[in-house]
């Protein structure tokens, strides 16, 4: 099934950490680009991210994680996604992950993971093709 209308994307931060200057960059970066964002603030716990996601009917979910955190929570997320039935629901991440994390984030079914120096474009373009009306 298609996306009708704007792309709908909820930007995150999970957890304790504090820094939210990229995630910031990438909401500007998706409205700009004619998306609809909803930017949920500073330390959002799983559950407080998927109930905006449903409420808000996402097609995405982009977490914003520098804390170190990120295996467990991209996994909760994910977890608490497919708990509720809502496992079309795009994630994608970005921020401080080791290369050596990457490919079992993605195992667990995070679709992408941006690491420091992707370009906005880089992230734009990705959410059209992947999560866009062509993602029929």
């Amino acid at each position: 099934m298609g996306v009708s209308g704007p792309i709908r994307v909820v930007v995150a931060k999970p957890g304790l950490d504090g820094h939210d200057r990229g995630a910031k960059v990438i909401a500007r970066a998706l409205r700009d680009a004619g998306m609809e964002v909803i930017y949920t603030g500073l330390h959002q716990t799983p559950e407080q991210i998927v109930d905006t996601a449903i409420q808000e009917d996402a097609d995405a979910v982009g977490l914003s994680i520098l804390s170190g955190a990120h295996n467990t929570l991209f996994a909760r997320v994910l977890e608490l996604l497919r708990e509720r039935d809502a496992a079309d629901i795009k994630v994608f991440g970005g921020g401080i992950i080791p290369e050596g994390d990457i490919a079992p984030l993605k195992e667990q079914g995070v679709a992408e993971i941006f690491t420091p120096g992707a370009t906005t474009n880089e992230v734009v373009s990705w959410i059209r093709e992947h999560v866009g009306p062509v993602a029929a």
